[in-house]
This record gives structure tokens, C-alpha cells and sequence, in this order.
């Protein structure tokens, strides 16, 4: 007969499925819980270049480039315009102070100074004439007042006889007021005359001090005028030499045109461009140093100047020590520039991942593994252009990817094959 049979629950499809179910649940929760979320991407071995971060001392520095100049220089610029007469010396030569370097010619200005002179001439003329009247006027007037005296010196004792006379009634009374008019007249006219004198007197001293200033302002502008044609003449101001431009007999000079210049080659300095982030950092006192056949010399700041020009500022250097034999006016020289102390700091090699991160975080190869770097954030102080100085995320002997980040996008986790 017929029997029902039962069907088993715990059945191998069952139970696979239920494993299957489990793995499945197991690796969402995994995934969920315990799996590295961060984006990762790899990246060929070869590509990168590893550094590792070390103890040491960091030298604040700063490679520059400066040019070789006279330590002093004088300008030749001219003074008046004109054209030229005749080159006497070349550039190059070595000048005296005082030596003639070129001659200039100015038709108009010899004309105008020719006509300056004459109208100069012509005013200290008529000062002269002015003084002269003054001096002639002085003498009529003392010759005035000394004829006035030879009449009363005349009439002084005549006039007393007649008083005498009059009072024994020897003359007649008539007579005497004649010669007593004429001597009180004399006396009158001695007394106005003198006052006339001594005003005009007053006055002729405060003329004539005006006229010998007048004259001497004159005078002086009479031999500036004739000096101005000394202006056509370049000389030498000092001794040195000389360097100038191409100059051709001929040509057009205007005023204020910088002609050349001298050099004293006694001694040198060094004129250098530095970029303006460095600005507040520079000052004068500052040393530095280039090599220059074989050998080392020292330099030290002795100006800044502030101003900027397409986002470069200079200074100027000087020898602390003795000048380079055989080094030369216009010679570039490269100088490493000492910005602060050395110090021992954490130092991490100069790398292309710092112009794609800023400074503000590198990846970082895992401990112990050579196929996995990581993000970490840290912090760049100063740097110089072997290391960076390390302030914060990184401890000695990490060891950093420094080569430029440029195609690593945002990702997080660099797996290197």
C-alpha cells in the first residue's frame, strides 16, 4: 500500500542558500563597518619619488643673481643741448678729472648769450652812469655850501665894522642893513644849502649801496652767462673710466641726455634682484657669498631699495673681504644669500607637490609597506631650495611621495603596482 513521505528541511539547496545569504549579509556589514571608505587610485612604482624626511639643520637661504658694478659711478649728463663738435676721448680710456671727453656746438645759444652779455653790459653802464651823477651832484653841492662860506667869511667882518660904525654914528644906518642883509642871507642860504646837503647825503648812501649790489648781482650774472658756453665742453668730474655710448661728430644732444658715465674701478659692488616676496625679510647687514675661480668671497648688504619693479626689488652688495682678482664691471655672479641662522629642524626635500597642495599635506607611505601611500595633512615653514623646514605631520623617517601631484585628483589612497 501506499505511503506519504516526508519531506527534509535541512535540504543541501537550503542550506547553501542560507551560507550564501550569510556571506552576502556579512560583507554589506563589513563594507558598512570595517572597509576603507577613502577614494583610492593606483599608480605605477616608477612614476614617483619617494624622499624621506630627516633631522637637520636647515640653512635659511636664497640663490640670487647680481651683476658686477663700480662700487661708485659718475654720471656725464648734458647740461645744454647741441650737437656734436669733436669726440675727444672714446669710452674705455682711462680719464683724469678735468680732461676733455667732447666738444659741443650751439649757434643759438652763442647768439643768445652774445645778446645777454650786451644787455648785462648795458645795464652795468648805466649803474655806473647813476653813480657818477650821484657822485657829481655830492660834489656841486659842496662846492655850494664852500662858496656860501667864502661869501660869509667875506661879509663877517665887514658887517661888524658896519655895526661898529653905526653905533658912533660914522655911517649912516641904511648902509648897514645892506651889508647886515647880505650876511644874514649868506647865513640863511649856508643853512638850507647844509640841511639839502646832509638829506641828499642820507639818501645818495642808501643809492649807492643799492647800486654796488645791483652791480655786483649784475657782475655775477655776467660771468654765469659767460659760463654757460663752458656747459658746451664735457670734462671728466673725477678720475676713472670712462664709458660711453656711441657718439658721432654730428649728432643730437639735448639737454639733461645722459652722455656716459665714469667709473672708479678701485673697488667694486654688486647690484642684485631678488623677488619681492623676500622683501620683508632683506635688510642691510645681511651676508652672502659666490664662488669665483675656485674661491669663495663673502658679501654683505649695504642698501635695500624699496621700490618694486615687475615684482623685483634690489640691493647692493659690498666685499666684506678682499675683491676677486681679474672680475669684471657688468660680470654675473651667482650668490647664495643667508636670510636668517641655521637651525636643526625636520627637513623634507624640495619636491613638485608643492605648488598642486600648497605645503598643506602629501601622501605618506604606509608603515612597513612599499605598494600604499596615504594622505596626511601637515604644516611648511620656511624653505630654501634643498629643503623644506617641517612644523607639523610628519615625524623622522616617514618617507614622502615629492614628485607633483598634478594627475592624483582628490583621491586619498595611492596603490602602487
Amino acid at each position: 500500500m501506499d505511503r506519504k513521505i516526508e519531506k527534509k528541511w535541512w535540504t543541501w539547496q537550503r542550506i547553501l542558500m542560507i551560507l550564501f545569504g550569510i556571506l552576502v549579509t556579512g560583507f554589506i556589514v563589513y563594507n558598512l563597518i570595517w572597509a576603507d571608505k577613502r577614494s583610492t587610485l593606483r599608480v605605477q612604482r616608477d612614476r614617483i619619488t619617494v624622499a624621506t624626511a630627516i633631522e637637520g639643520e636647515f640653512q635659511d637661504f636664497i640663490p640670487v643673481s647680481g651683476n658686477i658694478e663700480p662700487a661708485e659711478t659718475f654720471y656725464l649728463d648734458a647740461i645744454e643741448g647741441g650737437s656734436i663738435k669733436k669726440v675727444i676721448r672714446q669710452s674705455g680710456a682711462h680719464m683724469k678729472a678735468g680732461d676733455t671727453i667732447l666738444l659741443l656746438t650751439n649757434s643759438n645759444m652763442q647768439l643768445d648769450v652774445m645778446q645777454r652779455e650786451t644787455q648785462l653790459y648795458e645795464q652795468i653802464n648805466n649803474l655806473r652812469q647813476t653813480r657818477l651823477l650821484l657822485d657829481q651832484n655830492d660834489l656841486s653841492q659842496q662846492a655850494q655850501l664852500a662858496e656860501i662860506e667864502y661869501q660869509i667869511n667875506l661879509l663877517k667882518p665887514q658887517y661888524l665894522r658896519f655895526k661898529k660904525l653905526v653905533e658912533d654914528s660914522m655911517i649912516s644906518q641904511r648902509e648897514f642893513e645892506e651889508v647886515k642883509e647880505q650876511y644874514d642871507y649868506n647865513l640863511q642860504r649856508k643853512n638850507l644849502t647844509y640841511r639839502s646837503y646832509r638829506n641828499d647825503s642820507i639818501a645818495r648812501v642808501v643809492q649807492l649801496q643799492q647800486l654796488k649790489s645791483s652791480e655786483y648781482r649784475m657782475m655775477r650774472s655776467l660771468d654765469a652767462v659767460g659760463n654757460i658756453l663752458d656747459n658746451l665742453v664735457i670734462t671728466a668730474p673725477i678720475s676713472g673710466q670712462l664709458a660711453t655710448p656711441q657718439l658721432d661728430i654730428g649728432q643730437s644732444v639735448s639737454p639733461a641726455q645722459r652722455l656716459g658715465q665714469i667709473d672708479i674701478l678701485d673697488n667694486y659692488k654688486v647690484r642684485v634682484g631678488i623677488d619681492e616676496i623676500y622683501l620683508p625679510r632683506v635688510e642691510v647687514g645681511l651676508e652672502g657669498y659666490f664662488t669665483f675661480a675656485g674661491s669663495d668671497y663673502d658679501l654683505q648688504i649695504s642698501k635695500v631699495y624699496p621700490t618694486i619693479d615687475a615684482g623685483r626689488f634690489e640691493i647692493d652688495m659690498i666685499f666684506t673681504n678682499q675683491v676677486p682678482d681679474g672680475i669684471r664691471r657688468g660680470q654675473t655672479v651667482r650668490i647664495r644669500l643667508e636670510l636668517g641662522n641655521s637651525e636643526q629642524r625636520l627637513l623634507l626635500p624640495v619636491g613638485g607637490f608643492y605648488k598642486d597642495t600648497g605645503g598643506n599635506w602629501v601622501f605618506v607611505m604606509e608603515d612597513g609597506s612599499e605598494s600604499k601611500a596615504v594622505k596626511r595633512n601637515i604644516r611648511i615653514g620656511r624653505r630654501n631650495p634643498e629643503y623644506y623646514e617641517i612644523l607639523d605631520g610628519l615625524n623622522p623617517g616617514d618617507r614622502v611621495i615629492i614628485n607633483s601631484y598634478e594627475n592624483y585628483g582628490n583621491n586619498e589612497v595611492l596603490i602602487l603596482n
